[in-house]
């Protein structure tokens, strides 16, 4: 089973234990985090695309550690004009741990196995 979500303006595909870099999100290290915007859902061979979200479904995970990416070099120049700049930038991002993706169907399934039990 995995998903696509949208987090952070970018789409991610996801699977329950995957590791994930997102965008800096404001969530402490520890904390689980919600994502309920689910594009596409794709559970043994049935697929549930949503118009623009699929509704009922979301996906869950655990903030691992925050940190920043490996660093880039900028570099401006104009050619004889002795102008030349140089500047770096690292990216920050959090490293999230996708523990479940629970959709409706799911919550059904565990309703009637408490009733029968």
């Amino acid at each position: 089973m995995y998903a696509i979500i949208e987090s952070c303006g970018k789409q991610y595909k996801v699977a329950e234990g995957d590791v994930v870099f997102f965008e800096k999100l404001d969530v402490e290290e520890g904390k689980k985090v919600t994502f309920d915007k689910v594009i596409l859902v794709s559970d043994e061979g049935k697929v549930q695309i949503g118009t623009p979200y699929v509704k009922g479904v979301k996906v869950e995970g655990k903030v691992v550690s925050h940190g920043k990416g490996k660093k880039i070099i900028v570099f401006k120049m104009k050619a004889k004009k002795n102008y030349r700049r140089t500047q770096g930038h690292r990216q920050p991002y959090t490293k999230v741990e996708i523990t479940g993706i629970k959709t409706a169907a799911k919550k059904a399934e565990k309703a009637t196995e408490k009733v029968e039990a």
